[in-house]
C-alpha cells in the first residue's frame, strides 16, 4: 500500500469525518459485494468442494491483524494431533510464471510472496500458492494432505469451506465500521453472523462480538537473520538503541512488542509487503537492526549479516482449541455418517 493509502486507512480505522464524501462509493462496493455471495448461495456460480476439511482464516479489514500467526499455530496444532495439513495462500506480493507453486526451500519471497515464504519457515508443512485456490487446494490433496487452511480466503468464495475463523486486531477493530473505499472493511459487518469463529488478537479496544475468543502474538527467540541462531529473550542478543523495520499491517505492533521487552527502538514504518532494498537496512551508526518475521522472508541477502529476527507465536485461549476439537470432531463424524464428498473420513496419521 502507497504512503496515500496508509493515510487514507489510518483515516478510516480513526473515522475521519471526511471519508463521508465516499459513501456513495461504499454503497456501489456494498452492492457488487452482495451480489457475488449472492451468485454462490443461488448456484449461479459454483464453489468447489474438497474431499477433506478446509479451514479459512481472513479477516473483514484491510490492514493486519494477525491471522497468519493463527494459520502458523493452527498447522503445528493440527500436526500435533495426526492430521496432515497444507497451506493454501493466493501469495499477494509474489510473482510466478506458473501455479500452483509450491513453495520449497529455494523458492523467494519475491515469486510465493511474503506471508507463504514465512508459513513455510515457521511450519515445514506444505505450503502452495496458487491465485485458483481450488487448483491449489487439489495440489495439496494430490501430495497427501488431508485437511487445508487457506490463508487469507475469507473473500475467495470459489473454494468452498467448512470453517470460516475471522481474526481482528484488538487494538483497532473494525474501524469506522463502512466498507471500502468510506472504511477499512472488505465485507459489512453483518458478515460476523455467517463466520464459524471470531478471533481478537490482544486486548479488545472495541465491543468484541459476542462468543469471540481471544489470542496473543508471544515474542519466543531471538533469529540471527545471517546464520539462523537462535537465542532467548533476555538477556537480547544487541545492546543499545536498535533501529527497527516493520513492513507489516500495524508496524505500531512490532514497535510496542519490542517496547515491551526493553528494547530502545528507532522505528522505521513501512507498507505492508513492502518490497525493501538495501539501501534501506543499511544504517551508517552501526546501530543493530531488528525486524518481524514476516520481513525477514524477503531480506534474506540484503540486511546486514548480524541483523536479528523477534519470533513471536500466536496462543490463542484455551477455549479456542477446545471448540476447534469439538468442531473437527463433528466434521468427522458428519463425514462418517452422511458426507456425499467423500466415502471416508479424513485419517489421523500417528507418526
Amino acid at each position: 500500500m502507497s504512503g496515500l493509502g496508509e493515510r487514507w486507512l489510518a483515516a478510516a480505522y480513526a473515522g475521519a469525518s471526511w471519508l463521508t464524501l465516499l459513501r456513495p462509493l461504499e454503497g456501489l462496493y456494498r452492492a457488487a459485494v452482495a451480489r457475488r455471495a449472492a451468485a454462490y448461495a443461488e448456484g449461479r456460480r459454483t464453489a468447489w468442494q474438497a474431499p477433506v476439511p478446509v479451514i479459512v482464516v481472513g479477516n473483514l479489514t484491510l490492514g493486519g491483524t494477525g491471522k497468519s500467526p493463527l494459520v502458523a499455530w493452527l498447522a503445528a496444532w493440527l500436526a500435533e494431533r495426526g492430521y496432515r495439513p497444507g497451506i493454501l495462500s493466493r501469495g499477494y506480493g509474489g510473482k510466478s510464471d506458473a501455479y500452483p507453486l509450491w513453495v520449497d526451500e529455494q523458492t523467494p519471497a519475491a515469486q510465493c510472496g511474503d506471508e507463504p515464504r514465512m508459513l513455510a519457515d515457521q511450519t515445514g508443512v506444505p505450503v502452495v500458492v496458487d491465485p485458483d485456490r481450488p487448483r491449489g487446494a487439489r495440489a495439496l490433496l494430490a501430495a497427501g494432505c488431508d485437511i487445508l487452511i487457506s490463508d487469507d480466503g475469507l473473500q475467495h468464495l470459489a473454494l468452498a469451506r467448512d470453517l470460516e475463523l475471522v481474526v481482528v486486531d484488538g487494538a483497532r477493530g473494525f474501524g469506522n465500521g463502512r466498507c471500502l473505499p468510506a472504511g477499512p472493511l472488505r465485507e459489512p459487518l453483518s458478515r460476523l453472523a455467517s463466520v464459524d469463529g471470531v478471533v481478537v488478537n490482544g486486548e479488545a479496544r472495541f465491543a468484541v462480538p459476542a462468543g469471540a475468543f481471544g489470542m496473543t502474538l508471544a515474542p519466543m527467540a531471538w533469529r540471527r537473520l545471517g546464520d539462523g541462531e537462535r537465542r532467548g529473550l533476555s538477556p537480547p542478543p544487541f545492546a543499545g538503541p536498535v533501529h527497527a523495520v516493520a513492513g507489516i499491517g500495524r508496524p505500531a505492533r512490532f514497535f510496542e512488542t519490542l517496547a515491551a521487552l526493553g528494547v530502545e527502538v528507532i522505528p522505521h514504518p513501512f507498507a505492508d509487503h513492502h518490497a525493501y532494498r538495501a539501501e534501506e537496512l543499511a544504517f551508517a551508526d552501526g546501530r543493530p537492526l531488528v525486524m518481524t518475521a514476516k520481513d525477514a522472508a524477503k531480506c534474506r541477502g540484503l540486511a546486514p549479516p548480524d541483523s536479528w529476527v523477534l519470533e513471536v507465536e500466536a496462543q490463542p485461549e484455551t477455549a479456542f482449541a477446545a471448540w476447534l476439537e469439538a468442531r473437527l470432531a463433528a466434521l468427522e463424524a458428519a463425514a462418517t455418517d452422511t458426507n456425499p464428498r467423500a466415502g471416508t473420513p479424513p485419517v489421523r496419521h500417528q507418526e
